[in-house]
């Protein structure tokens, strides 16, 4: 008998093989591989956005709502962004002591993880201005001089020349900008906090927003040259001279008054 001859392959088998072969191989590279650096990053923003949400419910869902949507006691924080919530608890603002006109900045409570975390969980609810990078708010190759000049068009209304605060309507202030961080002047130009108005980069774009903090800086800092006399509160070049001449010339008249009330007095003896 003639031995049947082997069944020939075919020409593509190989090639089907190799294939097989490399598609087990990517799936146990795939099932034991480390994770991407998005999807880690995406693990991390999860987990920051998890723990926010208990300090929330902690500190803060008393008086903004267990949602962040706002109650009688506190307003809803959907769409605040995350540059609010490092501005508002990172000053120690938040959470609130007590009611008033203005919630006055104090020790803060929170570390700056903490915050992070916080902040993370709000931005989660809705998008908003987001916490700015040191390069945004470094003062380093910023025009002091702009900036003056775009703070007292903006700003010295409320904030003084030299940004050292002043009175406001209804029990209202606008607080002191000495060494307040750089960081905390660009989130509240970004988000308006209380009676402040917002300067979004449509209103105001980064490069002006620079200039106002070295500005800032320049004139309201420990770092601040001073070169004598009475700031009176920075009003400028002539409030000494103003101070002078009222209280001075005052002082003037009150004596003159009493030398002539007394020589009246002694000719009538």
């Amino acid at each position: 008998m003639k031995k049947l001859s082997a069944r020939r392959r075919h020409p593509l088998a190989a090639v089907v093989v190799l294939l097989l072969a490399l598609a087990a191989t990517g799936g146990l590279y795939a099932a034991f591989a480390p994770a991407s650096k998005a999807q880690a990053d995406d693990t991390a923003q999860s987990l920051a956005i998890d723990e926010g949400k208990k300090l929330y419910s902690v500190g803060c869902a008393s008086c903004h709502g267990t949602g962040g949507q706002g109650s009688t006691d506190g307003p809803s924080l959907v769409g605040v962004g995350s540059a609010a919530v490092d501005f508002q608890v990172g000053t120690g603002r938040m959470p609130a002591q007590q009611p008033g006109a203005q919630v006055p900045k104090k020790k803060v409570i929170y570390t700056q993880a903490e915050i992070d975390q916080l902040a993370a969980y709000i931005a989660s609810l809705g998008a908003g201005p987001i916490v700015p990078t040191e390069s945004q708010v470094s003062p380093d190759g910023a025009d002091v001089a702009k900036g003056g000049e775009l703070f007292r068009t903006n700003c010295a209304q409320c904030h003084n020349f030299t940004g050292q605060g002043g009175a406001l309507t209804n029990g209202k202030y606008a607080p002191g900008l000495k060494d307040v961080e750089p960081k905390h002047i660009y989130e509240a130009m970004q988000t308006g906090p209380q009676s402040m108005p917002s300067f979004p980069d449509t209103t105001m774009p980064e490069q002006e927003k620079r200039d106002i903090i070295a500005y800032v800086k320049a004139v309201n800092s420990d770092q601040t040259e001073n070169p004598g006399g009475l700031a009176l509160g920075g009003l400028g070049p002539v409030s000494e001279g103003l101070f002078a001449w009222i209280f001075g010339l005052g002082a003037l008249i009150a004596v003159a008054i009493w030398v002539a009330a007394h020589t009246a007095k002694a000719k009538k003896s």
